[in-house]
């Protein structure tokens, strides 16, 4: 039980209002037992709880009120008051497998745990959810939560995933239906490997499974240039991601004739490797895929427009750079010449595609620019006042890049201040006018 012992009690909270102390462990609450934070979250949601504790030898029970869905105000000595469960499987595309040596050791961590896809939005893949885990999910009906599924035929599957339990998705995702859990997806396309006939077999199973399969994402496989004794994958040609999105494209419009919604889509990165332009900002419905790179350059070009629009009549530009992925800076630069023109004001900026040499040419994505690449390509480049990157770029909620480059070294490297901003585009605009 010591995953249960309470590391802190929140001052004014409604657990020390009860006289719960720091060191007890708790058991259960209203006789459920505690062993894990999906537990002490779903069974400590009621306004009227009754508490089993425990110090030593001594248990003891108390009551509390509070607020319906309000949290208990107890710390444990992890998020999760667990370890988070680590992925059984050996994916053939696997990011982790590519990353070069001498990293940070978090980041060759491969997690695949149901809690940290409901609380965290993370991509699980099932393979490791045992019998009761699953049942749990549907009693304790956690949802929605995420599911990289890939295809479903059960040999491809079994063949992407590298781990032999991984051809019974379909009938953990039919139960889970069954459960009305709500289940987003991902599929991590492969040339050759699970599209065509084996993508059309996807789309089909998934869509038989909605409303509950909410949404479905399909982007294209990343490879880095660190692949060495790894399966042989390669990337799309213009041609075949071209015949990719209008496959799906096609049944997505089948979905939505059928059942109201696409369903399917692919991401942006996709229509990029295509040369096809972006569909238009209602295509993407709820943005439901966002996290997965799907319509987020659409909806960050709805908002820049939206900036442009309700923007100050007093505008006084100043010099800034943006540096971004290989990919998107051609879009980026229409997108902000056209909301320039539409606000009348002349921006002076520049932007910068950045090469990815720390992980190999073929990855093209700003979130995966490392400091040093920047440091290398920017040097000795008029930046302006300032220069501007994703804040995606960076390790969530800190300030250090992929190779442990910090903020402030490529500022001092580069002899302006760098600003990290959000992937939002009215953020964007204040960014570039210094408001």
């Amino acid at each position: 039980m010591a995953k249960t012992v309470i590391q802190q009690v929140a001052p004014g909270s409604p657990a020390q209002r009860a006289g719960v102390q720091v060191g007890e462990t708790l058991v259960s609450i209203n006789g459920h037992p505690i062993r894990d934070v999906l537990d002490y979250k779903f069974y400590g949601y009621d306004p009227q709880l009754k508490l089993e504790l425990q110090a030593g030898d001594k248990v003891r029970s108390l009551h509390l009120r509070k607020d319906v869905g309000e949290d208990l105000g107890l710390e444990f000595e992890t998020y999760l008051m667990d370890r988070a469960r680590h992925c059984a499987n050996q994916c053939i595309f696997c990011f982790v497998d590519q990353m070069p040596p001498g990293m940070r050791e978090t980041l060759y961590f491969k997690d695949d745990d149901a809690r940290l896809s409901f609380l965290m939005g993370n991509y699980i893949t099932m393979t490791n959810l045992s019998k009761r885990e699953r049942q749990r999910i549907c009693d304790l009906h956690i949802s929605p939560i995420n599911i990289s599924v890939h295809a479903t035929d059960p040999e491809v599957r079994r063949l992407m995933l590298g781990n032999r339990r991984a051809g019974e998705c379909m009938e953990i995702m039919g139960a889970f239906a069954q459960a009305g859990i709500v289940m987003n997806c991902q599929i991590v396309a492969c040339p050759g490997i699970n599209d065509g006939p084996v993508l059309q077999k996807s789309l089909e199973d998934l869509a038989a499974l909605y409303p509950q399969v909410k949404s479905v994402s399909v982007v294209p496989v990343g490879l880095t240039r660190h692949r060495a004794g790894l399966h042989p994958l390669r990337p799309y040609t213009q041609a075949e991601a071209r015949q990719l999105v209008e496959q799906v494209e096609g049944f997505a419009q089948r979905c939505l004739d059928t059942h109201g919604s696409r369903i399917f889509w692919c991401s942006d990165e996709f229509y990029l490797q295509a040369g096809l332009p972006l569909p238009e900002d209602e295509y993407f419905e709820e943005y439901t895929q966002l996290e997965n790179g799907v319509g987020m350059l659409r909806l960050l070009e709805t908002e820049w427009k939206g900036a442009c629009l309700t923007a100050p009549e007093e505008l006084h530009p100043r010099p800034v750079s943006l540096a971004t992925g290989v990919a998107a800076a051609p879009f980026l630069r229409e997108m902000i010449d056209r909301g320039a023109a539409s606000c009348h004001t002349n921006l002076e900026y520049q932007i910068y595609p950045i090469v990815n040499h720390f992980f190999g040419e073929t990855i093209t994505v700003a979130g995966l620019i490392t400091g040093g690449d920047l440091i290398d390509q920017l040097q000795g480049k008029p930046l302006g006042e300032e220069l501007l990157i994703a804040q995606n770029m960076l390790r969530h909620g800190e300030t250090v890049f992929l190779d442990d480059v910090s903020l402030e070294q490529v500022s001092q490297a580069l002899g302006v201040p760098v600003r990290s901003v959000p992937q939002d585009g009215f953020e964007l605009f204040d960014a570039m006018f210094g408001l």
